[in-house]
């Protein structure tokens, strides 16, 4: 199986000079806790996750209105090609503790995400499905 047979396709995105409050209110509307950054193109420049929103700018008293995705997001993040195979897609999220990999197209634009929640949907057994699970949620050096 591979990752575009896992992924959710073409996600809602935002670009680096949305605020925010601009991407917590997509996340809400989408129901998404990662909302991928793209420049020219489409090209996938970094992510935001609602965590990202909470700690560093909720927690760190900054003005949400006022403070830019670009400020705030993780650059450069990991991502699959669609043809890699979703062991190769669970190891990387495994290694990084990720929750969700954007997936990229030979360009570096996005065309979908693959989430643990599409891993643990579309996994054939539960035994696997729990071991996903496991070692993305497992603390780093455990």
């Amino acid at each position: 199986m591979t990752c575009a047979e896992v992924m959710t396709p073409s996600p809602t995105c935002c670009n680096p000079d949305h605020t925010a409050v601009e991407a917590a209110e997509l996340m809400q509307r989408e129901d998404v806790g990662l909302v991928p950054i793209v420049g020219n193109q489409g090209k996938l420049i970094g992510v935001i996750t609602d965590r990202d929103i909470v700690l560093k700018v909720v927690a760190a008293g900054r003005d949400p209105r006022g403070t830019a995705v670009s400020e705030i997001m993780t650059t450069d993040p990991v991502a699959c090609l669609p043809q890699e195979s979703i062991e190769t897609v669970m190891e990387l999220m495994a290694s990084r503790q990720v929750r969700r990999m954007p997936i990229v197209d030979s360009h570096g634009a996005i065309i979908g995400i693959v989430s643990q929640a599409d891993l643990a949907t579309r996994l054939s057994s539960p035994e696997e499905t729990g071991q996903v699970v496991q070692a993305i949620s497992e603390p780093a050096g455990s």
